[in-house]
């Protein structure tokens, strides 16, 4: 090969791996918070165009040296809390908030898997990202958007059935099947006018009927089917004591990953907008996550980010909005440019708005949005040592 080739060679190659380095050369100098979480901020105006007031805030997290985990408010899907209530109870080196929920009730509305265990299902596919922990190992992560329903299988006289489940870990409706898990509550938080199936055991089984009583305890190694109405339709009617039940989810994936991933990781966290996944920049969420552009994609509002870099790295992101002098938040387009600087290869946009908050050594170090100060929320993502 001719030297002057050769030279030109080295000297791309040198160029490519200088701007590797200075990745994050833009962010300043970071705040060291533990080994393998670092913390940057940002207001660099040129990450909104038209430039303005922008505040971001940015972990850093080496995953050979720590972890995350999704975590229920008040360990238990009922209910709301902050996320500095989270990782504080959770011992936690940092935290933001994960995934969407019903403010009035804190129920999550999109799928979550936490410990194993699914704990809200849907019919509409989201960004979601999957944890895999195996003892000892580092994390891994699948992004994808997904959706789940569940069906509960059962045999009388050795006819088979299978019956929808209309919802996990929810409101009960009229007419409507839920399934409650321990993950849940105590017990179903359910009124009377309806008819619950106790199961327990391995494998499940039925082990009492209750009907018009509501607020059935959930035993902690089974569930409850909870049907709303004391008159169950067929093949519902079947249940008797001693019947077992088995239930089965049915992945929806709308980009290849397998099922059985989802189904096999240990947490599952909701977002609506998935960013970036394999190296390639998502769009169309219209189409596949029907997100609004008018009121959501192409609207600045506060967001929360979670993403891995080219190196392996993960960022938890915490940005501003709605504070026209601090800070006037992002829409979907200034996060995919903020995602190609940090060099993302994977991104999922979570819960926003007033939701967004970050916190570091039981700190909230953003200044959310809501005027009446930091928004309970459903669930969290909280970082620990390994």
């Amino acid at each position: 090969m001719p030297r002057r080739v050769l030279s030109i060679l080295v000297a791309v190659v040198f160029a490519v791996a200088c701007l590797r380095v200075d990745q994050t050369a833009w962010l300043g100098s970071p705040e060291n918070i533990a080994p393998g979480v670092e913390l940057f901020r940002t207001t660099d105006q040129t990450l909104v165009d038209p430039p303005g007031p922008i505040a971001v805030y940015l972990l850093k997290l080496d995953l050979d040296q720590v972890a995350i985990e999704s975590a229920l408010s008040n360990d238990a899907v009922i209910d709301a809390e902050r996320v500095d209530g989270i990782a504080r109870r959770r011992q936690a080196i940092a935290a933001v908030n994960a995934g969407f929920f019903n403010v009035k009730n804190g129920e999550p509305v999109s799928v979550l898997k936490v410990g194993g265990e699914l704990v809200s299902d849907t019919s509409l596919a989201r960004g979601v990202m999957a944890i895999h922990a195996r003892p000892g190992a580092r994390q891994e992560f699948d992004f994808d958007q997904a959706s789940v329903k569940v069906d509960a299988r059962f045999k009388v006289e050795a006819q088979a059935a299978t019956v929808a489940i209309d919802g996990v870990d929810t409101t009960r409706e009229r007419g409507k099947l839920m399934l409650y898990t321990p993950q849940s509550h105590t017990d179903t938080d359910t009124a009377a006018n309806g008819t619950e199936w106790v199961l327990d055991g391995n494998p499940l089984k039925v082990v009492s009927i209750r009907r018009d009583l509501g607020k059935t305890p959930i035993p902690r190694t089974g569930v409850v089917l909870s049907y709303g109405g004391l008159d169950p339709p067929a093949p519902l009617d079947w249940l008797a004591p001693g019947t077992e039940v088995t239930f089965a989810n049915t992945w929806k994936i709308l980009n290849g990953t397998p099922a059985d991933r989802f189904e096999s990781a240990r947490d599952v966290i909701n977002g609506a907008g998935l960013l970036r996944r394999g190296g390639v920049t998502m769009s169309n969420w219209l189409a596949s996550e029907t997100l609004q552009p008018l009121t959501f994609t192409d609207v600045r509002h506060p967001r929360t980010v979670i993403g891995i870099d080219r190196r392996g790295a993960m960022w938890l992101i915490a940005i501003d909005g709605r504070q026209a002098s601090h800070s006037v938040g992002m829409n979907f387009n200034e996060l995919l440019a903020l995602c190609a600087r940090l060099d993302l290869v994977n991104a999922l946009n979570l819960d926003g708005g007033g939701s967004t908050t970050m916190v570091v050594k039981d700190q909230i170090v953003n200044r959310p949005s809501d005027a009446a100060g930091p928004r309970a929320v459903s669930d969290a993502i909280v970082v620990k040592r390994r």
